[in-house]
């Protein structure tokens, strides 16, 4: 099979490789798509995220799907031939956070693409029957590599509380930002701020159901918002990752609301205003991907309660992967998403 690898920053090359064997309780996915993640994005361009920082070459890709072609033993509910989205990580399943339905949370977490587990940027990978989930006649395999971010979102809507009548402002409107829109939307906020930095996907986010966007490039953004939620928003989503959005939340959202920090950022360290912070009483959740919501995920694009199409903007061949990666980070005004077709 063909392996895309990372050699360094911004260079990958194609090798050949055996296919995986299945292990028993495994099954062999012919993976079809693979998301560019924005994780994937800081390793290309940095090398590292946060304190994950890449030694020799290595397999990005975490965002999955495909088609089973091989079934191990022990395994039940799955056969050849069935579409599936593969959950990328999975835990010890005995410690505390495994065994209290918190897996995301396992110390021993096995996560696609999260060093030293290589990724899933390849034409083949054997991964645990209870992590691929079964996708409906109606949901494509294009759709089954989208449930992965779409779980984010969720998840984070979740920790942030969100529901009925509630305002949100989301910094960011990459590929995050956008399901956050949809899962706020989808519970029922009544007023959502998208911001961002281009215009190109502050249009995205309009028609994909903002009520209001902000240009960060041409805007002063707390002037606007204020303008816009003079209380400030009850719940502000960082997913940008980036080092001055994360600075501006405490700014940002009323006394008493939540800050949901999404985004992940290259550096691990980042000055933040304290004093902002503990002067309005505001709850700082950390979001770390997400945990039993790819049923929920999947329920949600069967159903039509949420169109994940729509954020796919660009697509690259499994050959054509540095280039991929290379649009990702040079055109970043017009790249929502985009996919690798296997």
């Amino acid at each position: 099979m063909k392996v895309v690898y990372l050699t360094q920053p911004g260079k990958m090359q194609i090798e050949e490789e055996p296919i995986p064997e299945v292990r028993p309780g495994n099954v062999l996915v012919k993976i079809e798509y693979n998301g560019i993640c924005g994780s994937d994005v800081h390793f290309f361009k940095d090398g590292r995220v946060g304190d994950n920082v890449l030694k020799g070459k290595f397999v990005l890709g975490h965002e999955v799907s495909g088609t089973v072609v091989e079934v191990g033993e022990n395994v039940s509910g799955l056969k050849i031939g069935d579409r599936v989205a593969l959950e990328p990580g999975y835990g010890c399943g005995k410690c505390e956070f495994c065994k209290t339905g918190r897996y995301n949370l396992c110390p021993d977490m096995k996560f696609f693409a999260a060093p030293p587990v290589r990724g899933a940027l390849q034409e083949y990978v054997s991964h645990p029957a209870d992590m691929c989930f079964k996708l409906p006649e109606n949901v494509s395999t294009m759709e089954g590599a989208l449930v992965e971010p779409l779980a984010v979102g969720l998840h984070a809507t979740g920790l942030g509380e969100i529901g009925l009548g509630q305002t949100a402002v989301i910094l960011g409107a990459g590929c995050i930002g956008l399901v956050t829109l949809l899962a706020a939307k989808a519970r029922g906020a009544s007023k959502v701020v998208v911001v961002d930095l281009h215009e190109k996907r502050l249009e995205f986010a309009r028609n994909m159901g903002a009520d209001h966007t902000v240009n960060a490039s041409k805007n002063d953004v707390l002037g606007c918002v204020k303008e816009l939620l003079p209380e400030g928003p009850d719940v502000v989503f960082e997913t940008a990752g980036s080092a001055e959005t994360i600075a501006q939340t405490p700014f940002l959202v009323k006394r008493g609301g939540i800050v949901v920090l999404v985004g992940m950022a290259a550096q691990s360290e980042i000055t933040y205003n304290f004093f902002q912070a503990m002067e309005k009483e505001i709850r700082i959740q950390c979001v770390f991907r997400y945990r039993n919501l790819y049923p929920t995920a999947i329920a949600a694009i069967a159903s039509g309660s949420i169109d994940v199409k729509q954020i796919v903007t660009h697509k690259f061949s499994l050959e054509e992967s540095e280039r991929a990666f290379s649009t990702v980070v040079d055109d970043a005004q017009n790249v929502v998403k985009a996919i690798i077709e296997t």
